[in-house]
């Protein structure tokens, strides 16, 4: 009886045991249809293998049933009850057992149709406890066939038909629990590896992102980890940062101070050391050849213990920055010159017109060995007035008359201007116009006023003898105009500091004419840059920039000498 008894419990729990291979396959089909096949071959073996006592057969077939019903949902329920209903039919011998399975159809199965779905929404616990209720209800339902099977049969109560019953309640109630148990730790197990692997590639995903992002940003960017491995760095930082060549990019791993070169990258390790030991975020601005660099450091702290794991450089390149800080400083100074030129031009004109006038009628009554006093005076009043006239056009702010024209007629008419000039100082001017030119939007005098300027800056740098070099190219988007010469060139140092007003490198100079001619270009829309090589001459590009419609105007190719 034992034997039977343990095997039906066995059988009565095969569901469970099938159920936990199948969920965690991933291509699993619905559980309705697993619960209706294997709690139905679950049910049928516990019917065929039921024990017999007394007459009355003791199984565990109610078990599957109700188990397969709950999880199964009102599918699992219809497919089992018809099967029960089919096998149970031809096993009824008597008019009791009719009865009592009429009685287990009209009540037990309503009243599993209205736990179905209150069970599946409940938590754990309260299935385990919905369960045991429902399975309780039924050992009544199994205790009262018993008890009317025997009296209606006339047999007396025994010890092992008592034990079989303690047995077959204590066993069903146990089943029921640990079929309910074993099949929530299973969904629990399955729902907890997905939340695993959610939370898994979460992190992947922000890790991923973070790498990105790291990638992505100008700023260079280098992770250590508490002991000062690097963790992350991205390409900015190999172009940006002095790190060494040798290990072409393979710096994970590697300890912060290796992946420096020598001398070069002490200043972003001191700052990884500091942050690591705990000194907050710094910014530390650093020279690497002609970049300025700011460098920041902060360290990373684990929000569990508030220790630190690891810590962050990020260099930025500020070198545009500190550009356009020192155009503003030099926009805020041709103002100031501005204002200036504004407020002492006719304080100082009148008077020196004055001034000149009394010169002339003085040197009028003068006697002739003194004229050459008068003409220094008056040379030198002149030179006075074209220092006044020069600060009035670099502080002109009018709108200017523009009008379409060629750059290369503007070139031709003051080309026989500067022949006198080369001719004089002995040195030779050599024009080269590109085949095609756009025409442009210009201010003719302004125009002629920057050629003037810049040539005779050239022959000025090149002594008694040398070549003037006038050039326009066209490149689709721009015009460039080159005066080159073949001076002295100009000293790197000196470089940064041409267009500043008031600095010169000649002795006679006034430091006005390069700002004038940089004002002028940026009113066209221009800029100026400058190529220049010590020992060898100077180039000054004038750019202008062409607007996205225009006409296009054929000029010849010319040169004159």
């Amino acid at each position: 009886m034992l034997k039977e008894l343990l095997l039906q419990f066995v059988v009565s729990l095969l569901p469970i045991f099938a159920f936990q291979l199948w969920y965690d396959q991933e291509n699993r089909k619905g559980i309705s249809v697993f619960m209706c096949i294997f709690c139905s071959v679950s049910m049928a073996l516990c019917m065929l293998t039921a024990a017999d006592v007394n007459g009355f057969e003791v199984d565990f077939r109610l078990i599957p049933y109700m188990i397969g019903s709950l999880y199964g949902g009102f599918p699992a329920l219809g497919i089992l009850t018809l099967l029960y209903i089919l096998m149970r039919i031809p096993m009824l011998d008597n008019v009791w057992e009719t009865a009592s399975f009429f009685l287990f159809i009209v009540s037990f199965v309503p009243l599993l149709y209205l736990s179905i779905k209150p069970f599946q929404r409940a938590s754990a616990l309260r299935k385990e406890r919905n369960g045991l209720l429902l399975m309780s209800v039924l050992m009544l339902y199994f205790i009262i066939s018993l008890f009317g099977y025997i009296s209606a049969s006339g047999f007396t109560w025994t010890v092992l038909m008592v034990l079989t019953l303690v047995l077959a309640v204590t066993s069903s109630l146990t089943a029921t629990w640990l079929s309910v148990f074993m099949i929530e730790s299973v969904i629990e197990k399955k729902r907890l590896h997905r939340e695993v692997i959610r939370i898994s590639d979460n992190y992947r995903y922000e890790v991923e992102k973070l790498q990105q992002f790291i990638d992505e940003t100008s700023f260079a960017v280098i992770v250590v980890d508490n002991e000062g491995c690097v963790t992350h760095f991205n390409e900015m930082a190999a172009k940006l940062l002095s790190l060494q060549p040798a290990l072409q990019g393979e710096f994970l791993g590697e300890p912060f101070e290796s992946v420096f070169e020598p001398g070069q990258g002490d200043v972003q390790a001191g700052l990884l050391r500091q942050a690591l030991e705990g000194t907050k975020a710094t910014a530390v601005p650093v020279m690497t050849g002609d970049k300025m660099l700011l460098n920041t450091t902060f360290f990373l702290r684990n929000s569990l213990n508030d220790k630190i794991e690891g810590a962050v450089l990020m260099a930025q390149d500020v070198t545009e920055i500190r550009q356009l800080r020192d155009e503003v400083g030099r926009m805020e100074r041709l103002s100031l010159v501005g204002q200036m030129a504004a407020s002492i031009t006719h304080e100082i004109r009148n008077p020196m017109a004055v001034i000149r006038g009394f010169v002339q009628l003085i040197q009028e009554r003068s006697p002739s060995t003194q004229h050459e006093y008068f003409r220094i005076v008056m040379e030198e009043l002149d030179r006075a007035n074209m220092i006044i006239s020069d600060f009035l056009s670099l502080a002109q702010n009018r709108d200017l008359s523009m009008e379409e024209a060629s750059l290369h007629d503007i070139i031709n008419e003051i080309i026989p201007l500067l022949n006198a000039d080369s001719n004089l100082r002995g040195q030779t001017l050599e024009v080269s116009f590109c085949d095609s030119l756009p025409r442009l939007m210009l201010n003719d005098r302004e125009i002629k006023q920057l050629l003037l300027n810049l040539a005779r800056n050239g022959m000025e740098a090149m002594g008694d003898k040398g070549l003037l070099r006038i050039s326009t190219e066209y490149t689709g988007d721009r015009i460039e105009l080159r005066i080159s010469d073949e001076g002295t060139g100009i000293h790197p140092d000196k470089m940064k500091h041409l267009f500043e007003p008031f600095f010169t490198t000649k002795t006679q100079g006034t430091g006005l004419g390069l700002p004038l001619c940089l004002s002028i270009a940026e009113r066209h829309n221009g800029q100026i840059d400058v190529e220049s090589v010590e020992g060898e001459g100077t180039t000054f590009i004038v750019t202008f920039n062409l607007e996205p419609a225009g006409g296009t105007d054929k000029d010849g190719h010319s040169q004159a000498s």
